[in-house]
């Protein structure tokens, strides 16, 4: 996805429309600097909103100050989303509630949440919206967080080990480093990546349903192997579409049980290769032609293959039997 750049700080701000229209304003504005969505207010008077947003590289940091909100980004929002972002959220003044993924965190001050917007969420500013919006590329947050998809809507809590370090680096990035850096964008933004990943702490333990569905899933992506390991040139990605998952999906699965999708397939391939060179009945065949059975159409790459899997080549092999 392309990041959205800028040499300058842009302005959105209420104060700029009548009273009675600041609220259609604003809900314009939001939709223009971040994303699609809904907000409603318990203010009759006085609504006022800003947001001022900058680039820091691949990285949007909006800084939004204001009247009391609730915010929603619905099903409807979602579809019609042509880009989509992580959002890194941190509030210092107040409480805060937020919901995403089953999750419902009330937040204190100095806490982060991590938001996708590919996903629906609500977040509810009693108070006032003074907030911190990290924007974020979604292929720069998987580079740092190994499952990112588990972490959304989870209070980070901002007054605590890392977390703490996260909040007070994420705190001093203001829209103004767009056009005043104090070090190179890049140097910034690894850092940030770096303490986003040690805000989030330890693997979170799976769920009996979780593991339920690992399971399940590990052991569809072995019988797949299992049925298909006599194609030449199978790949992860054709499995995975043949179990409708994403690759990645299906290289974390494996990865979680110690397996590699090239370790199951050799493995699988090595095991009918030494069954077939172990049965007389097979000897009519070639070592060549045992190795296109098994998908590898090289016969130096089956050679390889049987003297790292057999120990000895699979004339050897054939002649020990």
């Amino acid at each position: 996805m392309t990041a959205r750049t800028t040499a300058v700080v842009e302005t959105w701000s209420t104060g700029s429309v009548e009273p009675e229209r600041r609220l259609d304003y604003w809900i314009g504005a939001v939709c223009e600097c971040f994303l699609e969505m809904d907000i409603t207010t318990q203010v009759r008077s006085g609504f006022d909103c800003s947001v001022q947003r900058g680039q820091l590289d691949t990285i949007g940091i909006n800084r939004v100050q204001g009247s009391a909100q609730h915010v929603y980004r619905r099903k409807a929002s979602v579809a019609r989303s042509t880009a989509n972002y992580y959002y890194l959220l941190c509030k210092t003044d107040n409480d805060w509630t937020v919901m995403q993924n089953g999750h419902a965190s009330r937040m204190r001050p100095m806490d982060l949440v991590l938001l996708d917007s590919r996903r629906c969420y609500e977040f509810n500013f009693p108070v006032n919206a003074d907030t911190l919006s990290l924007e974020l590329p979604i292929h720069w947050v998987e580079s740092w967080i190994s499952d990112p998809e588990r972490r959304i809507g989870q209070r980070i809590d901002g007054r605590a080990g890392w977390g703490a370090a996260l909040s007070a680096f994420a705190c001093q990035l203001t829209p103004e480093l767009a056009t005043d850096r104090p070090l190179p964008a890049r140097v910034l933004t690894d850092q940030l990546g770096a303490l986003l990943a040690l805000g989030f702490g330890s693997e979170i333990p799976a769920t009996p349903a979780e593991q339920r569905d690992a399971a399940r899933l590990l052991d569809q992506i072995g019988r797949a192997i299992r049925l298909r390991y006599a194609e030449p040139g199978l790949t992860a990605v054709a499995v995975a579409e043949d179990l409708r998952v994403s690759e990645r999906t299906l290289h974390r699965c494996l990865n979680k049980a110690g397996l590699t999708f090239s370790g199951l397939l050799n493995d699988c391939r090595m095991a009918a290769a030494r069954r077939m060179l172990s049965e007389p009945r097979f000897d009519r065949i070639s070592v060549g032609g045992i190795g296109l059975r098994v998908g590898l159409s090289d016969p130096s790459h089956f050679i390889r293959q049987c003297r790292k899997f057999l120990g000895m080549t699979p004339g050897a092999f054939r002649r020990q039997r």
